[in-house]
């Protein structure tokens, strides 16, 4: 028992090297978010239901006011304090409490700004009532990335999953009895309020000692490098968060709540589907970083084409197998009351392959120091997104909208994989045509059982299944080298 406790702690808790360090982070940050967003999943869908189309859109338009704003109180100083902490580790309290105060001082005036203007072009009354509360909900989140970029620079993820969880058993464990006492978006809106700001006050506790002697460990001369390091990546998360966000609003402009509940809906399921990807990238940002700071380029080549392909091996057959399952997948998260959300739900699946492996991409070139060059994608695709939202919205609602999306966010991802390709030229090609076929022999099967009447559930989990095994048919060498590789680390006490 104590042989097996040590091992599971030093798979686990420590960092051995490079892929075991991998396989820890991505466990927890997996284990963390998993477990968090089954909870706020379990508290949306139920929210949807009980709130209705038109008080869940007018949730979902705040939630994406507060999304939209919260960039501006970051400007990417959350990943430049995790970078240059990993960098310089003897300056890591210079950098948390210099940071700190830029930070603070950026949120005060960004929670002003939400409150004084962004009622001004806020076009639903409902909604605009609640931005006090939004306001309150994006300083809390915004408090609790910066605890997490300090944690993730220790490669500590456990402690990022524990709060991560935390958080949302407060939300949930709040919000569910208010809204089934009084079914409002406003009192979904507070709670959800109320539950970020426990977590994210638990989560600083946590990390005290980081913050004993902050005012002697700041330095003003740190100021002018980090926000000459971060305006770049500021612009591009600024911009980001409009891409993500600006969708919602502009709906708000030409659609009714109803709609926005819908298209809501429509994104819960993909941006779920985000999660896992996401997490194995930022497991993976530390990694990165160190290369690039050993100029270690050969090995940075193979990880970076190791991880983009794993990234594909689980885009390709999510989309398609999301696709074919759209409309069972809709009713029985939401309910029949959104179906109509189907098509758009289906359109939304195809960005998870350009926004999966394009989060490996951006942390790559971040960790290069080569930030500047999203800003020319992330413009491109900002004003596309626009354009063709204010387009498309009139005619196509939100379809429409989907489409912009979809154009956009490919236009991004393109611009940032071939700059990076110049920095370090990393080759995927030869792997993709096995992963196709495995997912169209996939698609076939998925398709085939739905047309059997096979419950989605019993479905979804045989089509996994059937693909991984048809993958192992087709021999594809480099997934199950690292799939082997894995399993040997997980089993055995080697380093990684």
């Amino acid at each position: 028992m104590n042989s097996m406790w040590r091992k599971v702690k030093s798979l686990l808790l420590t960092n051995r090297g490079i892929r075991q360090t991998v396989l820890k982070n991505t466990f927890w940050l997996f284990a963390g978010n998993v477990g968090s967003k089954l909870l706020r999943a379990a508290l949306i869908i139920y929210a949807a239901r009980i709130l209705g189309t038109s008080e869940y859109g007018i949730f979902s338009y705040v939630v994406s006011l507060a999304g939209f704003f919260s960039l501006f109180s970051d400007i990417g100083l959350s990943p430049l304090l995790t970078r240059e902490s990993v960098k310089n580790k003897e300056r890591a309290r210079e950098y948390i409490a210099t940071t700190l105060f830029i930070k603070l001082g950026i949120l005060i005036a960004t929670v002003l700004f939400t409150v004084l203007v962004a009622p001004t072009f806020v076009t639903l009354p409902q909604a605009r009532n609640l931005i006090p509360i939004a306001a309150i909900l994006l300083a809390f989140d915004s408090i609790r990335a910066f605890g997490f970029a300090i944690v993730r620079a220790q490669n500590r993820m456990q402690i990022e999953a524990t709060y991560i969880i935390l958080t949302d058993i407060f939300i949930t464990g709040i919000s569910i009895p208010a809204i089934s006492l009084v079914p409002a978006s406003a009192t979904l809106a507070m709670t959800y309020t109320i539950g970020s700001g426990i977590g994210s006050l638990l989560l600083f506790w946590k990390l005290r000692k980081y913050f004993k002697n902050i005012i002697s460990s700041f330095n003003k001369r740190l100021i002018g490098y980090i926000l000459g390091s971060a305006w770049p990546f500021a612009v591009i998360a600024l911009l980001g968060a409009f891409m993500l966000n600006i969708d919602t609003i502009i709906l708000g402009w030409f659609r009714s709540a109803h709609e926005i509940g819908l298209y809501g809906a429509a994104q819960r399921p993909v941006q779920l589907l985000y999660v896992f990807p996401s997490l194995f990238t930022a497991s993976l940002f530390p990694i990165i970083s160190k290369l690039v700071q050993a100029q270690a380029t050969p090995k940075l080549k193979k990880v970076l084409e190791t991880a983009i392909t794993a990234m594909m091996g689980f885009a390709i057959p999510v989309a398609i197998g999301g696709i074919l399952l759209g409309k069972q997948i809709i009713a029985l998260l939401f309910g029949p009351a959104y179906l109509p959300a189907t098509p758009t739900f289906q359109l939304l699946l195809v960005t998870i392959l350009a926004v999966i492996p394009g989060g490996i991409v951006n942390n790559s070139i971040f960790a290069y120091n080569r930030q500047r060059v999203f800003i020319v994608s992330t413009i491109a695709g900002a004003l596309t997104n626009v354009v063709l939202d204010l387009l498309l919205i009139p005619p196509y609602g939100i379809a429409g909208s989907a489409v912009a999306t979809i154009i956009s966010q490919f236009i991004v991802v393109s611009y940032n994989w071939m700059q990076l390709k110049r920095i370090n030229p990393f080759h995927i090609l030869p792997h993709i045509p096995k992963i196709v076929t495995a997912s169209l022999a996939m698609a076939l099967f998925t398709s085939a059982l739905a047309s059997l009447h096979i419950h989605i559930l019993i479905n979804i989990p045989i089509s996994i299944a059937f693909y991984l095994g048809t993958l192992f048919l087709l021999k594809e060498r480099l997934l199950l080298s690292e799939g082997k590789a894995v399993l040997a680390l997980i089993f055995s006490k080697g380093q990684g």
